[in-house]
């Protein structure tokens, strides 16, 4: 697995660089203990998560240095200041949009009887996922994908991964949500968290960083 990259540290803030299969934080057991704040902990001990990436996710992590600051920073989440853009592949060729961008606003709710698995419900909380066409190619059978930009409004638990496999395209690689083709020729999840923007919460300037897709 590759490293915890660092694209920037200050008094404020840090921003990762996650490699897929790395936890965002502990999980249970003592297997589960490497993840990508125990390692930034151990160079700014007053490290602390402001948001996760799934596992299977690679890409920008933000976290803060200190109580005081994660409170701001995620502050700055709930009031929709901090945006994040991400990159997936999917299953077949998915029309581009009337709009420069579309939408998919379908709610969810946790699977109960099969967590950590997500799913589309009447009953459960508003989510809206704003997409739109970067490529279309072809893998080494000749398959259809699309190459998509993502932009989650909302921040549910597996968003993108649920509302592109409820749209009929889902993410290429996704052991919880694709088919076995789907899932068969890839190594990883083909999702990435590619770009991350915010207001600065000491200075005030805009900041804006940005990861490219390992894929």
């Amino acid at each position: 697995m590759p490293g915890l990259g660092c694209l920037h540290a200050d008094d404020a803030l840090l921003v990762l660089d996650k490699p897929a299969g790395l936890l965002s934080v502990p999980g249970r057991g003592a297997d589960k203990q490497d993840c990508a704040s125990t390692r930034a902990q151990a160079l700014w001990p007053d490290a602390l998560i402001v948001h996760r990436l799934d596992m299977a996710t690679s890409g920008l992590l933000l976290m803060a240095r200190g109580a005081a600051m994660q409170r701001t920073l995620s502050m700055a989440f709930e009031s929709r200041e901090v945006h994040k853009r991400y990159v997936a592949l999917v299953a077949g060729h998915l029309p581009p949009p009337a709009a420069d961008w579309g939408k998919i606003d379908l709610p969810l709710n946790s699977d109960w009887p099969n967590r950590p698995r997500q799913k589309v419900d009447a009953h459960g909380k508003a989510c809206l996922t704003r997409w739109r066409v970067l490529a279309h190619e072809a893998d080494a059978q000749g398959r259809p994908l699309t190459r998509l930009e993502l932009e989650p409004v909302t921040g549910r638990t597996h968003q993108l991964r649920v509302h592109l496999q409820a749209i009929g395209h889902p993410i290429l690689g996704d052991a919880l949500y694709a088919d076995a083709d789907t899932q068969a020729p890839c190594p990883r999840l083909q999702l990435h968290a590619c770009e991350l923007a915010l207001t600065h919460p000491l200075t005030g300037a805009p900041m804006l960083w940005h990861s490219p897709p390992p894929f």
